[in-house]
């Protein structure tokens, strides 16, 4: 069975993905999060400005600017509502109040790919993907399957923090905190913590992009943390927060994030994102694509090329090279088609990581 020590594995990757993806270098599993960054900036020369020269322009401006009306309170209120909203980004928001979606929501989906990996795909952290989740992970365990891929580039809804620890805890030994919820206001503190024996403890690749929001983000960084995972994709959204609305007039509604997640002996990550141990892009209109697709063909038909043709001693006999008249035939699929095939590039990227890593530990003198 496939499963080295995750320490092992991500040795392995900072030797074999360089060529690929120099551009970035992987972060260790075990690395602790960086320090809190500042909050995203919009205007450079403002915060070039000490708080003294800020209130000495703001008595400058009131005193001087030609219409007096526009620096009335409500229109100064009004305006520093509007910085907080650029400022802040994904921490606070104002938008009108729409219904819940009513259309049928994606189903989860699971296969084996390549005969030994397990491939999940939840839609969202949700009870009934919870539920397919612990039944996708008995069949992988009657079916001699050596790895797992969780991806969680579908589950954009923010998802429940409970139902992430949930799923967190069918992959990590129970036992201590897993994460927590810490927030200024009273009430907002929420520590969630895992108890039992996981479902799965082989090796775990977990894919993210930027449409990993919420409790997903959570859970990947729970994953890597607890050394279970290594992350492939894109950087998160950077909203693993909980948000409170205030509704307003006019259907308008106040999301402010009021507590962020936190995780043992991590400074906590907000608005930053979760950060890939190994970078891939990838398009979100082709993989959205790609995930409709799936579930008629299976991903393994994004995976994986076609099977070509070599050059052999019969088709020298009869002066044909069936290398060249593939690649023929694939240009005039591709013209007629006028799209590319469509290519899943981060899954990829984990069977081949997976891959690399059974046949390290299938090395004479590795353990099983």
């Amino acid at each position: 069975m496939l499963r080295p020590a995750l320490s092992v594995s991500l040795t392995i990757l900072l030797c074999t993905a360089g060529s690929v993806e120099a551009q970035s270098t992987p972060t260790p599993a075990a690395s602790p999060a960086p320090a809190r960054i500042a909050l995203p900036s919009p205007n450079e020369p403002l915060d070039a400005l000490g708080s003294s020269e800020v209130q000495k322009a703001l008595d400058f401006i009131k005193k001087s600017y030609v219409l007096p009306a526009a620096l009335a309170d409500p229109e100064i209120d009004r305006a520093t509502l509007a910085g907080l909203l650029e400022r802040l980004e994904q921490g606070v928001s104002l938008a009108p109040a729409t219904a819940k979606a009513t259309a049928t929501p994606a189903p989860f989906y699971h296969e084996i790919i390549a005969d030994q990996i397990g491939y999940l795909r939840p839609a969202a952290l949700r009870k009934s993907d919870l539920a397919e989740l612990d039944d996708a992970l008995k069949s992988f365990a009657t079916k001699k399957v050596d790895a797992v891929i969780l991806d969680l580039r579908a589950s954009a809804a923010p998802g429940d923090f409970a139902m992430a620890a949930e799923f967190a805890q069918r992959f990590v030994p129970g036992g201590g905190e897993i994460f927590a919820l810490r927030g200024p206001a009273e009430g907002q503190d929420r520590t969630f913590t895992s108890g039992g024996s996981p479902l799965y403890s082989g090796f775990l690749s977990v894919l993210i992009d930027g449409e990993t929001v919420g409790a997903p983000e959570v859970l990947a960084s729970v994953l890597r943390a607890r050394d279970r995972a290594i992350l492939i994709g894109q950087t998160t959204a950077g909203a693993a927060v909980k948000y409170s609305e205030l509704p307003l007039t006019d259907g308008m509604v106040l999301r402010v994030a009021v507590a962020e997640a936190v995780l043992p002996k991590q400074s906590a990550g907000f608005p930053k994102g979760v950060q890939p141990d190994l970078p891939v892009t990838m398009p979100a209109g082709v993989k959205r694509e790609i995930f409709a697709q799936s579930l008629t063909k299976g991903m393994a038909a994004f995976v994986f090329e076609e099977d070509r043709p070599h050059l052999n001693e019969a088709a020298l006999l009869a002066g044909t090279n069936p290398e060249i008249e593939a690649l023929q035939d694939r240009q005039q699929r591709r013209a007629r088609d006028d799209q590319p095939a469509l290519h899943d590039a981060v899954t990829q990227r984990a069977v081949d990581v997976i891959t690399s890593i059974g046949v390290y530990a299938r090395q004479p003198g590795r353990a099983p």
